[in-house]
């Protein structure tokens, strides 16, 4: 039989001209829609056999192997709850029948949660996720091509940054010591929130004074080392005893998922520091680096940053390398050195 029912639905499993077999969910639970079904797929497998036509696939099957795919991707959490939000909107839909108009149409813009707005770089994001499993598809050949949907606008790159007396002030109002510890490693490395809270022991190399980020945790998955100065060799030291696997855990020698973000707001408000994110202690840590003369490339490789255009933004804190031209160009000046210049040669 080439029709079974599991679970209330009917799924079919047939053997194509050419001897793959397919076996795949109808989507329906009776079984005369389900028959209609099959019938439609074994005529499908017959164009394919015998007039060179595409096979039709389902959204699912997209999705299958955009989840395959992604396996092994550090983002792979991410790809399963967008897959489960675009699953129940487009399952079972044949691909080709799947416009960028309707893509548009369902992308989501509020949280599901507690209904609030999401922001446009969310929304990409859910966007991203299934353009990739159309595009997993195309590669496929299972469609001819892959709708174009539009991204939203988002806001120009934001960067915050404080001054270090403003820093230290931020410190000093964090109420919980391993909070505290966290934000000032992060400021003296400019390392990620991931990469400090599950940095283990074995990653630390005191004598050569690095920290080893692996390309399992790095943004960009690709291995990089965090150079550790002298204050932050002492901060490290402090913490040697707490965790014998974790250099960061909680006041209960817990590991750490995430920071307090209300104890760090908390301390923000105490200072008087408005709109800072944990995430602006990376971007003090790079503007600091650029006030202080760092080249953009090597802050580049110090901050683990792809290309050097995720790094221009602070080129503006620092202008030193252009200085020395500032007086290539002039209105008064030039002609004056000019006059003086005429003046000696006729005397």
């Amino acid at each position: 039989m080439s029709l079974s029912k599991r679970g209330g639905v009917y799924y079919l499993d047939i053997r194509s001209p050419s001897g793959e077999r397919i076996r795949r969910s109808t989507g329906v639970s009776d079984k005369k829609l389900a028959q209609e079904y099959h019938d439609k797929v074994k005529h499908e497998l017959w164009s394919i056999s015998r007039l060179d036509k595409r096979l039709e696939r389902t959204f699912d099957e997209a999705l299958l192997l955009l989840l395959n795919d992604g396996k092994d991707q550090k983002d792979y959490a991410t790809k399963v709850r967008h897959a489960k939000y675009w699953r129940p909107i487009f399952g079972g839909k044949p691909l080709s029948s799947i416009t960028g108009e309707m893509i548009c149409n369902n992308l989501p813009t509020h949280n599901a949660k507690n209904k609030a707005p999401l922001a446009p770089a969310t929304i990409n994001k859910y966007r991203k996720t299934i353009l990739r499993a159309l595009s997993s598809a195309q590669k496929n050949n299972w469609i001819a091509s892959v709708p174009y949907v539009g991204k939203q606008k988002e806001p120009k790159v934001r960067v915050r940054w404080v001054k270090k007396p403003q820093a230290q002030e931020l410190l000093k109002a964090i109420s919980l010591k391993w909070l505290k510890d966290v934000c000032l490693f992060a400021l003296l490395t400019g390392a990620r929130r991931t990469e400090i809270l599950t940095m283990t022991w074995d990653k630390i190399d005191s004598n050569n004074k690095i920290a080893i980020v692996s390309n399992v945790i790095a943004k960009n998955e690709k291995a990089r080392s965090l150079l550790l100065n002298d204050e932050a060799i002492a901060l490290l030291k402090s913490r040697r005893l707490i965790d014998k696997n974790y250099v960061f855990v909680n006041s209960k020698n817990n590991h750490i998922n995430d920071i307090d973000r209300r104890a760090f707001n908390r301390a923000t408000e105490k200072c008087n520091i408005d709109d800072f994110h944990f995430h602006d202690l990376r971007h003090t840590w790079a503007s600091w680096h650029v006030q202080s003369g760092t080249p953009l490339f090597t802050l580049k490789e110090l901050g683990g940053w792809e290309t050097l255009k995720m790094v221009k933004k602070y080129a503006h804190l620092n202008t030193d390398h252009l200085s020395q031209f500032s007086n290539a160009v002039t209105i008064w000046s030039q002609n004056i050195n000019k006059n003086n210049q005429d003046l000696n040669l006729a005397v």
